[in-house]
């Protein structure tokens, strides 16, 4: 009985490899397939990472390069003749560069500051040097608004933000105004000492007592 079972057994193996094979033989390149979309795919996001890290390492070398200009206007026609490319943070990069050695940035700044692709804190750092490049050819009340959401407390440019805001109340004539922004500017902990010094010289050349701030 036990010789029957065994020979039963083999003859059942038998027939499930067949099957196996079978199968192998009529799916198996399924299998192919999925390997070499698999090993495909890893090859192809590898060569596009790559591909990223020399284009950031040859915008990083050019511009090491433009930086190096002995000047501020060679400075900024090496800037401006960059390319960036189609990246929104390496544009944004150049621009920002581009933006302290050219006095007609501001436009761009300003389309940076509201680029919603961009970290927060890049857009601030637009916004602010946009509204610096302004002063005194945007409206002061105009200007203002623009820096206001830059001044709440817990943001990262606060103070020169209040700075940038004070400047633009004295030019309308809001002395008064000027005076307690600055004064919140020389009592808060976290003011630099440039910025500190700049602020009580404002003060004082509008009439103001630094030393009751």
């Amino acid at each position: 009985m036990s010789n029957n079972d065994s020979f039963i057994d083999e003859v059942t193996e038998e027939v499930r490899r067949d099957r196996l094979y079978a199968l192998f033989r009529r799916y198996g390149w399924i299998g192919a397939v999925v390997v070499a979309v698999l090993v495909g795919g890893a090859a192809i996001n590898e060569y596009f990472k790559a591909e990223a890290r020399a284009e950031a390492e040859a915008l990083g070398d050019a511009l090491i390069e433009a930086l190096g200009a002995p000047t501020p206007e060679a400075r900024g026609a090496a800037l401006a003749a960059l390319d960036p490319g189609d990246n929104p943070r390496s544009r944004a990069l150049v621009a920002l560069l581009a933006a302290g050695s050219d006095p007609e940035a501001g436009d761009d700044l300003w389309a940076i500051s509201e680029d919603a692709s961009l970290p927060p804190l890049w857009r601030d750092v637009a916004a602010l040097k946009a509204a610096m490049a302004a002063s005194g050819e945007m409206p002061a009340a105009e200007l203002i608004a623009r820096l206001e959401p830059l001044a709440l407390p817990g943001a990262p440019y606060r103070l020169l933000a209040l700075e940038q805001i004070a400047l633009a109340e004295i030019s309308r004539g809001e002395t008064a105004a000027a005076l307690d922004l600055l004064t919140q500017i020389v009592e808060d902990d976290a003011t630099g000492e440039g910025l500190r010094q700049r602020a009580v010289q404002l003060i004082v050349a509008l009439g103001g007592d630094p030393e009751a701030a």
